[in-house]
Parts: structure tokens; sequence; C-alpha cells
């Protein structure tokens, strides 16, 4: 409704001369214009988010089980990876962290990348990978350093070195399952931190017990929301970790309701790379890992009540148990995504339930059968032996529109798929490989645990793709398989040949 003010000023008009009357009426106009707009257009919103990314069970991670911290902005993006500024409307925002050494030429504290590279290595979603070997995360860390970081990483050992940190933040749902925890921010937040990290020193003063990666986040999230974050000295033995971080931030989020709490969940895709691990505070470390709790028994008997006491009374938090009593889910505003909270009915819908779970089991397990007895696979333990087999015999490529292909050579042939989500049915992808990975991805999704499991929204998405490739693959039953797809079911050695 228009305020009564506007059309009193109106009355007024009709006794003015001619000019200013016309110089009125534009001014009523512009103020109605801008009092409708205001009733379309709400006031923008933003997000702030800590990321929680799982163990590699790699080097000092296998005995610590920590993780690694990052912090998500939706309306911060990079200038450079060194630079922040305000994100265009079109880009989905970022991911800042920090690490021991980034290994770039200067010795940077923390860089920024757009949140579709962090997590697929490609800067369009619909063109991330379905599958993942060390080969495509390979590509894609080269890819991203050729295109966004060779001012910043022009030798070695940054260019050479796999052990650089820098590629940790390119693809990193390759590596890892990634929970993140987020709340609403405004304008002049986002603006605020852009101005203090853009003027501040971006030199790295990385230290594991006082200024590591949680230590980072935390010092992001507190200049937005003062102790919103706080470390667990008792659990961590007087450090900040990631999982603290976590626990401290979603107790803040719950006790402010206004913040919009909610969070998301990308599982570690699929693939040959060693699987993530669930973070683990200090206590809780000692309290569930068999490698510590066995000398812990030997030699600190005494000591163990206490640390288990410590972890069940205070320590306990499970990422998963937050997604599932808070889910978010990334929806199209076109041209850009949102993350917005799901309705508590609308929950299972996007977590799915374990009925659900076992419903897609059973209806897996038959189209397997049916592609057995088609011939387009060997056997039941085909699918396992897939993946080893496309990273050992495949060459990985990028095509111009950014999506992902994999060049299989075979008896003087080459055949072509495409794995990523948008053209791994597309024309010139070979349909009985195409077939196969489908099936192997979506035994891998069944087989895996809650944390380590796509969404029930994102495995949809998979059965979709599944359900088309049955459909061109043709195998309603044996009889229709064809000669020369059977001829061809063998390109995987059997388990006794790997």
């Amino acid at each position: 409704m228009v305020p009564k003010s506007a059309f009193v000023a109106a009355g007024f008009a009709s006794a003015m001369p001619a000019d200013k009357r016309i110089a009125l009426t534009i001014r009523i106009l512009f103020f109605v214009l801008f009092f409708l707009v205001s009733l379309v257009c709400p006031r923008a919103q933003a997000d702030v988010g800590v990321v929680l990314n799982e163990s590699l069970d790699t080097s000092v991670d296998r005995i610590t089980g920590t993780g690694h911290s990052s912090v998500y902005f939706s309306r911060i993006c990079p200038d450079s990876p060194v630079k922040l500024r305000m994100c265009r409307p079109d880009e989905p925002g970022s991911v800042m962290s920090n690490y021991i050494n980034i290994g770039e030429d200067q010795p940077f504290e923390w860089n920024i990348v757009p949140l579709s590279l962090y997590l697929y290595g490609v800067e369009n979603s619909r063109y991330r990978p379905v599958f993942g070997p060390d080969k495509i995360k390979h590509l894609l860390e080269e890819r991203y350093r050729a295109k966004y970081l060779s001012a910043y990483c022009e030798g070695p050992p940054c260019t050479t070195s796999s052990k650089a940190e820098w590629r940790e933040m390119v693809a990193a749902t390759l590596i890892r399952s990634i929970y993140i925890f987020v709340i609403d921010t405004t304008v002049e937040q986002d603006r605020a931190l852009i101005a203090e990290f853009n003027s501040s020193p971006n030199q790295n003063h990385f230290n594991g017990l006082t200024r590591n990666c949680a230590d980072f986040t935390r010092r992001v999230i507190n200049s937005y929301f003062s102790h919103a974050t706080n470390p667990d000295y008792i659990n961590d033995f007087g450090m900040t970790s990631p999982k603290a971080v976590a626990r401290s931030f979603t107790r803040y989020a719950l006790r402010h309701p206004e913040t919009n709490f909610r969070v998301l969940h990308f599982a570690q895709v699929p693939g040959t790379l060693k699987r993530s691990r669930e973070c683990r505070a200090g206590t809780e470390q000692l309290y569930r890992s068999k490698k510590l709790l066995i000398p812990m028994i030997l030699f600190a008997d005494q000591e163990l009540p206490a640390v288990a006491a410590t972890y069940l009374l205070t320590g306990r938090f499970n990422p998963e148990h937050e997604f599932e009593k808070h889910p978010a889910a990334e929806k199209d505003t076109a041209p850009a995504k949102k993350i917005e909270a799901v309705a508590p009915r609308e929950r299972s819908q996007v977590v799915g339930t374990s009925e659900e779970w076992k419903t897609y089991r059973k209806a897996l397990d038959a189209i397997v059968e049916e592609a057995v007895h088609g011939e387009i696979i060997a056997d039941h333990g085909y699918l396992n032996r897939l993946f080893k087999h496309l990273d050992e015999a495949g060459t990985p490529f990028v095509d111009g529109d950014g999506a992902l292909w994999l060049e299989i050579p075979e008896n003087g042939e080459n055949f072509r798929v495409g794995v990523s989500a948008s053209n791994i049915l597309a024309q010139g992808s070979d349909p009985e490989l195409a077939f196969e990975l489908l099936l192997a991805r979506a035994d891998r999704v069944m087989k895996s645990p809650k944390h380590s499991r796509e969404t029930m929204l994102e495995f949809k998405q998979d059965w979709t793709l599944v359900r088309s490739a049955r459909l061109t693959n043709g195998i309603f039953s044996a009889s229709t398989a064809k000669p020369e797809i059977a001829s061809r079911s063998t390109r995987v050695p059997a388990s006794g040949d790997d």
C-alpha cells in the first residue's frame, strides 16, 4: 500500500506553478517506485560459515584425526587468491583457508578460492566430476594453477611438489567429505572484513599450538560475531581444533535463532582416492582410536578413565547429526545458487530415511542383476574393480566448456566417456562405459557410511542418470543384449588378474 503522504502531496501540487508541479510529481513518482521496489526486493542476505573438513588420515593427521578448518563466504569472492572483493550476482561465494605452508612462492597466511573450484575443481558445479581418481585431481589442480595461480606459483617447489598445500583447496571433495555450518551476515559485516584483510599483511605465522587453521577460522568468525567460536582447551589439550570451532559455532547459532543456522554436507566423490575419516577432538581420538587406546591401557591406565569421562561429558559433537537436524540445500536463484534452510517436514527429502535408502539398494541390485544377465558387465564384482581400472588405463582431459572426459585405449581403439555430471550421457560419451560408471558410483554411495554418503537430493539426480543409461543400453532382459556389447564386457580384469 502506498503511504497517504504521497496522495496528500499530490493534492497540494495542483495549486503550484507548472514547473514546480512537474518537479514535485517526479519526486513523488520516484518515492512511490522506491517504496514498491522495497516491497518486492527485500534486503539481500548473505552467509558466513565454518567449514569442517574431514581427516585425510595421512601424515600427522593419521595420529591426531583433527581434519582441517576453513571459512565459507557467500558474498565475498576472490579478486585474486590473496585479495578479497564483493561477489557479483552470478557468483556462489568462496572458501578462505590457511595451512602450515600453502607452498606458493611467497609465504602467504591465507588463500581464497571460488566455492565451486574449492569443492569440485571446476567453475560451474554442473561440470563437477562424478568419479574421483588421482589423475583427475592432479589435472584439476594443474588447470587451477595455470588459470588462477600463475602469478603466485611460478616455479619449484610450488609447481612440482605434491605436498604444496594450495592443492588441497582445489576439488576438495575428491579427497574428503565436508560440512559447512552457516549463519546470516549483513553487507556491512562483509565489507568490514574485506577492508580488514585487504589492508593487513598476508604473511604466514602458522603455529600448530596457537595459530593453526582452527585459530584462523576462529579469528575470522569472531570478527563477525564476538565470541561465536571458542577453543576447547580441556578436550584438545591446550590447542584449538577444527571440531571445537564447529561445535562452539553451532552452540552460538542455536542460542541466536535469528542467525538462521543451517548445515551443508558435501560427500567425498566416489573413486580410488583414500576415503577421509570423521574429525575428532583430542580426548575423542584417545577414546576412539585403537592405535592410541591400546598404548593408553598399557602405559597410562590411570589416566584413561579421566580422558573418557572428559570426552563423554563435555566433548561430544557429531556433525552428521547436526546436518540431519538442520539440513540446508543449494537452491537455484538464477543465475547463482543460494544456501537455504530446509523446513522440518522436508528434512527427510534432503537426508533420506533408512527405508528410502534400502528401497534404492534393492532397485540397484535388480539393475545390476539385469546388467549381468544382459552381459553388460561380467559379474557382480566387476563394479568393485571398475574405478581402479579406469584410473590406471584412462587419460583425463578437460574440454573447452570445462567438462571432464576420460579416454581409454582398448584393442587399438580409443573409447571416451564423460566423467562430469553434465556430459556422462552426452553425445560422444560411450554409453556402456557411462552405464558401468554410474552403476559403480551408485553402488559405492550405497555402501558408504552416513558421513561420507551424498544427500538424498544428490542421489536422486544420480539415479535419474542411472535409469536413463539403463534405457540407452536396452537391458530389459537378457534376450535384448547386443552381441557387440557382450564382447566388450571383459574390459576390466577379473579379480584374480588385478
